[in-house]
């Protein structure tokens, strides 16, 4: 149990963080975090094999996100009935306003530069620190500042643009 302990609970947050990035959704991420946990533990016996415990979480947290968003696509929900602007809750109007801004989004990162796209992917998404991502990448932390920045600027000018 402490090594189950000691290995696999610290990955919590970065866990987190992808099911975020992919579903979109707070509870629906804790969810999956919750439902990825449970995986582990009941496969506890022959987690010991495993070479890279993070790379192994974070390829089944991805998987069990993906396995989500198919079933949320073939099953979507309902719109609850009443929402309205009135009642402070978000309008069929506004929730499809926030897709399009999110796909748009989505697109900007993807014409990214390959190393601005990676750097932005390890600083903002996993959380790295920029000494974490110089180990990774081989780049200086200045040159990593520069790359983020001009990320950030791009994505900012290309989201305004639309």
């Amino acid at each position: 149990m402490d090594g189950f302990r000691q290995t696999w609970l610290p990955l919590s947050d970065r866990l987190y963080r992808l099911a975020f990035h992919l579903l979109e959704d707070a509870a629906e991420a804790e969810d999956a975090v919750q439902d990825l946990y449970v995986r582990l533990w009941s496969k506890r016996s022959t987690l010991t094999e495993v070479r890279s415990p993070e790379a192994f979480a974070l390829t089944m947290m991805r998987n069990l996100c993906l396995d989500r968003l198919r079933a949320r696509k073939n099953h979507p929900e309902p719109l609850p009935e009443g929402l309205s602007m009135a009642d402070g809750t978000p309008g069929p109007e506004r929730l499809a306003v926030d897709r399009e801004a999110v796909r748009r989004m989505q697109a900007a990162m993807e014409a990214l530069p390959q190393r601005q796209r990676t750097v932005l992917r390890l600083r903002v998404l996993e959380g790295l620190e920029y000494e974490e991502i110089a180990r990774q990448t081989g780049l200086s932390q200045i040159h990593l500042r520069v790359l983020l920045s001009q990320a950030r600027k791009t994505l900012k000018s290309s989201y305004e643009k639309d």
